[in-house]
């Protein structure tokens, strides 16, 4: 299965404070952040880099510049993770997909799509919780649609059936993340998870009808 766990100090560390129901909007979006990073950099193990000359104080070596990178951001959660990729990836390109759940399916219905050009680029996928797998099936469905052919998906934390939904629909797209967790509850939430990872990090709420 094309899972990879990122087991760093660092990595356990911020997870922690995002499943930490006491933390607030402003540590969350931190970490959420930090985190990140440690997952920008086992996703771009791979990415390929061409040689360039560059001139030292000390004289000429080898260099190397960055292939170029996509990230996308699944709206509205991805968000959270979307400023670390910036920050850590020179030239990266950004697109967004918009799907919201069903809440009686759990299945993604889109709303936006915008894609910058993807050929020739690795493309990141970023979708922080991984439950059901609906809406990173339909993004990774969006990439391919667009050109894109080297896909590695950035998440938080996993459930099996989410994992289980992304190997029988793309088992050539790469999953990063932090944990995988055990399983998804009766609302198909992760559990033990996070909760809310897009309420967690804007401060919204579930509003009961009136």
């Amino acid at each position: 299965m094309n899972l990879t766990i990122v087991d760093h100090p660092l990595a356990k560390h911020y997870l922690t404070t995002l499943r930490n129901s006491s933390t607030d909007n402003d540590a969350f979006r931190a970490a959420a952040r930090r985190l990140t990073n440690t997952l920008v950099l086992e996703a771009t193990r791979d990415v390929p880099a061409r040689e360039k000359p560059v001139e030292t104080p000390m004289g000429t070596t080898t260099g190397h510049i960055l292939a170029d990178v996509v990230a996308v951001a699944v709206l509205r959660a991805g968000l959270g993770m979307l400023d670390a990729v910036v920050d850590m990836i020179p030239h990266v390109k950004v697109g967004f997909a918009g799907v919201q759940r069903d809440e009686d399916t759990a299945e993604p219905i889109e709303y936006y799509v915008n894609l910058p050009e993807v050929d020739d680029a690795s493309v990141l996928i970023l979708e922080p919780m991984l439950a059901t797998g609906g809406s990173l099936s339909w993004a990774v469905d969006k990439a391919k649609e667009a050109g894109a052919t080297d896909i590695t998906a950035l998440c938080v934390v996993t459930a099996p059936e989410g994992v289980a939904r992304m190997f029988a629909d793309h088992p050539d797209v790469r999953i990063v993340a932090a944990a995988a967790d055990k399983e998804l509850n009766d609302t198909y939430y992760i559990v033990p998870g996070l909760g809310d990872m897009g309420d967690r990090l804007f401060g919204t709420i579930d509003r009961p009808e009136l």
